[in-house]
């Protein structure tokens, strides 16, 4: 991998990212739209840092630099939306911080299963 690969990259992480996380959060019955919405900016602000950093040490600093960030940064990732989920969603059936775990597990696991296919 090149880091001019990095623009696709993000996008198709962005994208699928998106697409997961609505869907399970609509499973575990988030319907609210604004609340639907405002997973998805989440997500917009939160997976381009978590997707471009790890991917930036992996092209500088090799395998082991890449997964320590990246696993720093979901750790990090799950406080932050956790967070603004406590702040900003209607949705009160999960707590907020549990609902990010749920979210970005989902979203983890389903791409890495995208990713091998």
């Amino acid at each position: 991998m090149k880091i001019s690969d990095l623009p696709c990259v993000m996008i198709k992480c962005l994208i699928c990212t998106i697409l997961i996380e609505v869907i399970i959060a609509f499973i575990l019955k988030v319907r609210n739209k604004k609340d639907l919405f405002n997973v998805i900016l989440v997500n917009i602000v939160t997976n381009p840092v978590v997707v471009s950093l790890p991917f930036v040490f992996l092209i500088t600093r090799g395998l082991r630099a890449y997964r320590i960030s990246f696993i720093a940064l979901e750790i990090i990732t799950l406080f932050v939306e956790g967070f603004i989920y406590h702040k900003v969603l209607e949705y009160k059936k999960i707590n907020p911080f549990i609902l990010s775990l749920i979210l970005n597990l989902g979203s983890y696991f389903i791409g890495e299963i995208i990713n091998l296919l």
